[in-house]
Formats: C-alpha cells, sequence, structure tokens
C-alpha cells in the first residue's frame, strides 16, 4: 500500500472532516499518513488524530513559517513531548521543520538567525533522540544542507524538493530521502519532472503535503492523502516502470527515511 510521508491533516481547510479524510485516503489504499506538526500549538492536534485514526502518524515540529510567533521556550517544550512521545508508536519524527527563504519576511537578517537557530536546536533534538526529520527546503537547499552536514540525524526527507541534481546528491549522501508528489503532475514542470524521471528510484519517497500543492487533476483544489495512488502512478509512467514495482520500492523507501514507520501498528 502506498504512504503519505507529508500531510497537514489538522489544517483549517479540513475542519472537522480530518477523520473522514484519513479514512478516504486508507480506502484509497494509503496504509499510512505522517501528519506534520508546524508549532507547539497543534502538538497535541496530530497526537489526537493519530490516535484516533487506523493510518495516521505524527511528526512534531516548529515550522519555519510559525517561526516569527515562536518563542525560544517552545524548543524546549517541543524536545520535551518528543521525549515523552518515544514510547507512542504512532510518533515517528521531527517536522515539519527547515528553512523558508522564499518569503520576504522570512528573508530579512534577524528573521533568517531566527529560522537558522531553531532548524539548528531541532536538529540537534532529532539527532540526540535518533529521529529522522522532515524539512521544509523551500528556496534554501544549499543552507539547509549545510546544516545538516554538521548536525547529522540518523535519516529524513526533503520535503517538496526542487533543487539541483548535485544538491539532490548532496541530500542523498547525507542519508535523507527526496520527496515528491503533486508538482510533478504538471507538465510544465520541467525540471521537477526530470528529477523524478532521472534520480535512483531508491532515493525517492511520495507525499501529498495535503491539503497544499494539488495535483494537476484537481489543481487549484484542496489535496487529499486519496490522491497519492494516483501520483504514484504518475512517477510510474514517467519512469517507464510498472506500477506495482514503483509502489513497493517506494514503500521500502519510505521505512528507510521513517524507520518508526516499520513497526508501526497500523502496517
Amino acid at each position: 500500500m502506498w504512504i503519505d510521508t507529508h500531510c497537514h491533516l489538522d489544517a483549517h481547510e479540513f475542519g472537522a472532516e480530518s477523520l473522514a479524510v484519513a479514512r478516504q485516503g486508507l480506502d484509497a489504499g494509503v496504509s499510512m499518513i505522517v501528519a506534520m506538526a508546524v508549532e507547539r500549538g497543534n502538538f497535541a492536534a496530530v497526537a489526537e488524530l493519530a490516535s484516533s485514526a487506523p493510518n495516521v502518524t505524527y511528526a512534531l515540529g516548529i515550522h519555519p513559517i510559525c517561526i516569527p510567533q515562536a518563542r525560544d521556550e517552545d524548543l524546549a517544550v517541543l524536545r520535551a513531548a518528543a521525549e515523552a512521545a518515544l514510547g507512542d508508536p504512532n510518533f515517528v519524527g521531527i517536522g515539519e521543520i527547515g528553512l523558508d527563504f522564499f518569503i520576504p519576511m522570512l528573508c530579512e537578517p534577524d528573521m533568517r538567525a531566527k529560522q537558522e537557530r531553531f532548524f539548528r536546536e531541532q536538529l540537534r533534538i532529532a539527532r540526540d533522540l535518533g529521529l529522522p526529520v522532515m524539512t521544509h527546503v523551500r528556496r534554501s537547499q544549499d543552507q539547509v544542507l549545510k546544516h545538516l552536514r554538521q548536525i547529522r540525524p540518523p535519516a529524513g526527507i526533503a520535503h517538496a524538493f526542487n533543487g539541483s541534481f548535485q544538491q539532490a546528491k548532496t541530500f542523498i549522501d547525507l542519508g535523507l530521502h527526496l520527496g515528491f508528489g503533486g508538482a510533478m503532475t504538471f507538465t510544465r514542470a520541467l525540471q521537477i519532472r526530470r528529477l523524478a524521471t532521472e534520480l535512483p528510484l531508491e532515493a525517492i519517497v511520495l507525499e501529498t503535503d495535503s491539503p497544499d500543492i494539488a495535483p494537476s487533476w484537481i489543481h487549484p483544489g484542496r489535496n487529499t492523502p486519496d490522491q497519492l495512488p494516483r501520483i504514484g502512478s504518475a512517477l510510474a509512467e514517467l519512469r517507464g516502470m510498472d506500477i506495482d514495482e514503483v509502489r513497493e520500492s517506494v514503500h521500502r523507501n519510505t521505512l528507510a527515511a521513517i524507520p518508526r514507520l516499520a513497526s508501526y501498528p497500523g502496517r
């Protein structure tokens, strides 16, 4: 079955439908969904969703877009929450974390420095606890790589990857996998489609980033995890491969990228 490695299942776009959306994914063949936290305020929400749905796991982290409102004490809260969750089989990693140098306000010197400080501390949490990271790399691949070289988590994913082949190789060499989703279904997304076609298949995992990055057939509508099998079919078509072979390979890749999924009860 398919694994959605990146989803914001508690997003306001889903309202009260989050559990129904997870069930629709399961009915479509999505056996596991990783729900990302983005700030201290939704740590409990993603954990509660995971405890309420048979195919939902969760990660805890502070997203770069939430850094302007974040306080230093939130890092201590994250570390304590992650340590406490190590006994929870639904808890799988640290995410969504990273750097965003696309939004102008986040590119101001003070905010860049705060982003990098929070990212480094979250990498330390992941390293210290032996957890994978789910990294946000928008316009920031080289900077993310710089910090990953210095503070090495055991595994993880470069989410919504859209860098160069050299950057891809460096992420892979550092032990991370590369996340692909709805963006590669657009014929105009030439670089992403080249990457999805030519990178080693063992480096690739799949994601929806629901409710965002909707694939071409529902754009600009709300994305949902049940779209993942068709996204997987798009990857198989790009690579000229059998869909079952792609699904099995991507499944193995995902368990390597997020090792705690291997013992997830819903598996």
